[in-house]
């Protein structure tokens, strides 16, 4: 039990912020009233400038409780937001659904504690950025189309800010390690090259880019391969903006940008399909539909690429896809609500059930990791200016989001894969060469 007549603000704060994620943290911590405790020669401070962080915790005491307080700036990082936040048991814990946070003995004690310290009172309001109450069905059109909004309508000027000049918002493809003479945008234009490569793309090949976003790969598919793309995207934002981009690019004949549902299309067949960070919003119980849906999009010979996060193992739970009762998590509030992320197995079984034949799966788990930093650089390095275009509280979640997810990366607890099928011709043939350099090509 904690004494706090014994301790600094600081050192009972310590031992609170252990507590609740189960060990050490190899931080500096700074309380409000001045006090320090902790590794001084820390790389990074973790700094408690409100007594309300700590009344966070106890009424939501996870990683929720925690991330509110950083969103509503009553918990602060200086120094490295990487060194604060790695901690490879809580990121762990957190990847695979499993509880983070204080028991209801050591919630008690902390109770204590937190009147002694002058921090108990009533659950503050949550920040105005969280997504909470949310109606109608799970992964309905109406309720998908309000999520997505949730995430992708933040700004334009506020994603180019965090993305570059690429723009594209999905894993790149690292083909030299990161350094001056190779950076985010040319890893981001390796990935629509390999893509493209992937889907054999040749000139007049109709492409169908679900979830299209800003429209990078759809102009690289049009510019470079001569392709005849539709791109969709639930984000009245992103198709704005895609479509100027395709104007100013000189690509209105190749390139059309609808706002529509993947569900809604019906203008098939195609002879390749590209969905690139798109999945994981469509849920566990709709990828057979979702995988059903594209493969009658598809030509017979024609081929799917799905480039999507995937958890590392199985989630604990009924058929292993999600835990009977799932612990609320920043991300689902504040950045991807309703989002699923599932193991590579559920999704395979998918996309053979509808009939679809994976012909290869690559993994870049480590792809994604130095993409996340980049991004994070990108923030950090234009900090206020992001202030100017979004709220603090977003900015402070995202640049959290971020750091924290390219921990998941690399500690190995999130992946990324890129998943190759087609739809067969008759007598089983698929159009592929008989080695995998044969058909990527030079990407």
């Amino acid at each position: 039990m904690w004494r706090v007549s014994l301790m600094s603000v600081a050192g009972e704060l310590q031992v609170i912020v252990e507590t609740a994620v189960g060990g050490p943290v190899p931080v500096r911590l700074r309380a409000w009233d001045g006090s320090v405790a902790g590794d001084r020669g820390a790389a990074g401070t973790l700094v408690f400038t409100d007594p309300r962080a700590l009344r966070r915790l106890l009424w939501a005491p996870n990683q929720l409780g925690l991330a509110r307080a950083y969103v509503a700036g009553e918990l602060d990082v200086e120094g490295d937001v990487f060194a604060v936040l790695d901690l490879p048991d809580v990121i762990a814990r957190v990847a695979r659904h499993q509880p983070v946070g204080l028991s209801a003995r050591e919630r008690l004690a902390a109770a204590r504690a937190a009147l002694s310290l002058g921090a108990l009172g009533p659950p503050p309001a949550a920040p105005a950025e969280e997504s909470r109450r949310r109606a109608g069905r799970l992964h309905s059109p109406r309720r998908d189309a309000v999520a997505v909004s949730h995430h992708y309508d933040v700004g334009n000027d506020f994603y180019r800010l965090v993305l570059g000049p690429s723009m594209v918002y999905s894993c790149a493809y690292w083909a030299q390690p990161p350094g001056p003479g190779y950076g985010l945008d040319q890893a981001q234009h390796d990935k629509c090259a390999l893509v493209c490569a992937k889907l054999g793309l040749t000139p007049g090949a109709r492409l169908l880019d679900v979830g299209c976003g800003w429209g990078t790969l759809a102009m690289h598919a049009a510019r470079e391969h001569g392709a005849q793309v539709v791109g969709v995207t639930l984000s009245a934002e992103q198709a704005r903006l895609a479509a100027q981009r395709v104007e100013q690019a000189g690509l209105a004949d190749s390139v059309q940008i609808r706002v529509q549902d993947y569900r809604h299309v019906d203008d098939g067949p195609y002879d390749a399909i590209a969905s690139v960070g798109m999945s994981e919003h469509v849920g566990s119980t709709h990828l057979p539909d979702y995988s059903a849906h594209l493969m009658g999009l598809l030509r017979p010979g024609g081929r799917l690429l799905n480039h999507a996060i995937a958890s590392v193992r199985a989630l604990p739970g009924p058929s292993g896809l999600r835990p009977a009762r799932r612990q609320p998590t920043f991300i689902d509030r504040y950045i991807f609500p309703d989002g699923q992320i599932v193991p590579l197995s559920t999704t395979l079984d998918a996309f053979e059930q509808a009939g679809l034949e994976v012909r290869d799966v690559e993994a870049l788990r480590e792809h994604y990791g130095l993409t996340l930093r980049a991004w994070v650089t990108n923030l950090r390095e234009a900090w206020d200016h992001a202030h100017q275009l979004v709220s603090p509280a977003r900015a402070r979640a995202w640049l959290l989001y971020l750091a924290a997810c390219a921990l998941a990366f690399e500690h190995g607890n999130l992946t990324v894969h890129q998943v190759m099928a087609v739809r067969q011709r008759d007598h089983g043939t698929s159009d592929f060469p008989l080695t995998r350099p044969g058909w990527l090509g030079d990407a």
